[in-house]
């Protein structure tokens, strides 16, 4: 009897372990919480087939220590040092805020394939290329704004188009 005892204590003791695991470390769900259910589900199994007490014991003394764990984790000042604490109080900046309008001239500062860096009166943003890759280092026109994309054209092409 000591031998089984040990036996769901065991199993017991690793479900627990790997459903906190799970709860506190690991995102989603992974093999700590898949591992942890199969551990907890094989030791109230083993305890049910040995008696029907033992089963009901077991059940209730592990949800009673997962209780006692998990609550006192909470409280507890364990997990600060791996726990986010920055607040970010920065704010994105609309490219139309900025005062960039269409026909305004620039030079790619990165490849847009078809999005890259571009420099357009003289603030850097994120440009997107029309229909095709730019290389870097080419003279743009911006064709559209949209909120914080701004839509560009090498300034060849522009000029084709108008001709």
């Amino acid at each position: 009897m000591v031998f089984e005892i040990s036996i769901i204590i065991f199993l017991m003791v690793i479900a627990i372990l790997l459903i906190l695991l799970e709860i506190f470390m690991l995102p989603g769900i992974t093999v700590a919480g898949v591992g942890g259910f199969i551990f907890a589900a094989g030791g109230l199994i083993y305890a049910y087939t040995i008696s029907l007490w033992t089963g009901h014991i077991t059940l209730v003394a592990s949800v009673i220590v997962f209780g006692i764990v998990f609550a006192w984790l909470l409280r507890s000042k364990s997990f600060s040092r791996v726990a986010l604490k920055t607040d970010i109080d920065s704010k994105l900046t609309s490219s139309r805020d900025l005062g960039i309008l269409p026909g305004d001239e620039g030079i790619t500062l990165s490849r847009l394939a078809p999005i890259g860096k571009a420099r357009i009166k003289g603030i850097t943003v994120e440009a997107k290329s029309l229909d095709e890759l730019i290389d870097e280092n080419t003279p743009v026109i911006v064709m559209r704004v949209d909120g914080y994309n701004v839509i560009v054209q090498t300034k060849k092409e522009t000029t084709n188009t108008h001709a």
